[in-house]
């Protein structure tokens, strides 16, 4: 009789120990919002329960001495501090365990780095004004965002190690400054390959669209699958993001139909111990198809 409650407590910890590991595997969502007035508020959008991580879009020009302009689409015009206004909001999702990060770059942006100094001054802005530091100007209001993601797309290669390791020295400043990025799939990033050798980025939501060699077609899951495995295998980052288009027309090509997604692609890459989740192109898409209501039991 004596040894039943030690089995009991053996299988208590067996299956404590099997939730565990199922656990570890959950991943997050990451979510791009900003760059279309009709995808509804930074609050309401993480007021969903959905995303893990906000990624406000964009901080389209800067370096080389312009002067920095953050586009926010239809949601507020930053010449007149109109965008200040999401400083309650931004707060309202990090007080919901969100990290709001501010994404510079994007397609349609103008932006590069000149030199090593160009980086440092470029992280002094971000710093003064979207992270831990001061300024009297800062776009969107007095809320501290919880790092930078790095959507370069276009300019040149240059200098982006540079940038992040500015902005990664603030982090002894007190509050941690998370880097992401967004490279493409095709392997390294014609952009910010050598800056994703510095092992200085959390997480990493690679673009597996638009990009025919590494994107997921229709049965064919090989090739996503194979440059999945180089990423996680080659990037020394903390996560690696599954990037994908929250809708068909989010994309020229690369969607996922959610169906898809669940029953095929997850499976075969959540076994990776640098596996983070799902990155959505964008919050506008999304609200169209409820593309991250239908995986995100399963992500």
């Amino acid at each position: 009789m004596a040894s039943k409650p030690t089995m009991s407590l053996a299988l208590l910890s067996l299956v404590a120990v099997l939730v565990l590991a199922v656990g570890a595997k959950a991943g997050g969502i990451a979510i791009y919002w900003g760059q279309n007035g009709n995808e509804g508020t930074l609050a309401e959008t993480c007021a969903s329960g959905n995303y893990q991580f906000v990624n406000i879009a964009f901080l389209s020009s800067f370096g080389n001495g312009q002067t920095p302009v953050i586009n926010l689409a239809g949601h507020c015009d930053p010449s007149t501090d109109e965008c200040t206004k999401l400083s309650p909001q931004i707060k309202s999702c990090q007080a919901k365990g969100i990290k709001v990060i501010l994404s510079i770059g994007g397609g349609a942006g103008s932006y590069s780095l000149t030199s090593a100094d160009d980086a440092r001054q470029v992280a002094t802005y971000l710093w003064n004004n979207f992270l831990g530091g001061h300024s009297s100007s800062r776009p969107l209001g007095a809320a501290v965002l919880d790092g930078i993601d790095f959507d370069i797309e276009g300019g040149t290669d240059q200098h982006w190690d540079d940038l992040a390791r500015y902005l990664s020295g603030y982090s002894k400043k007190g509050k941690k400054v998370y880097l992401t990025a967004a490279p493409q799939c095709p392997f390294p990033d014609a952009w910010v390959g050598n800056a994703l050798k510095t092992g200085l980025f959390d997480n990493v939501w690679v673009q597996f669209y638009n990009n025919p060699p590494c994107q997921y077609t229709s049965g064919n899951v090989a090739n996503l699958e194979d440059s999945w495995k180089q990423w996680t295998s080659a990037i020394p980052a903390h996560k690696i993001f599954l990037g994908l288009p929250a809708a068909p027309q989010a994309a020229g090509s690369g969607f996922i139909p959610a169906t898809d997604l669940n029953s095929q692609i997850l499976p075969a890459i959540k076994n990776s111990a640098k596996y983070g989740g799902v990155m959505l192109w964008s919050k506008y898409y999304d609200d169209i198809t409820g593309y991250s209501s239908s995986i995100k039991n399963h992500v």
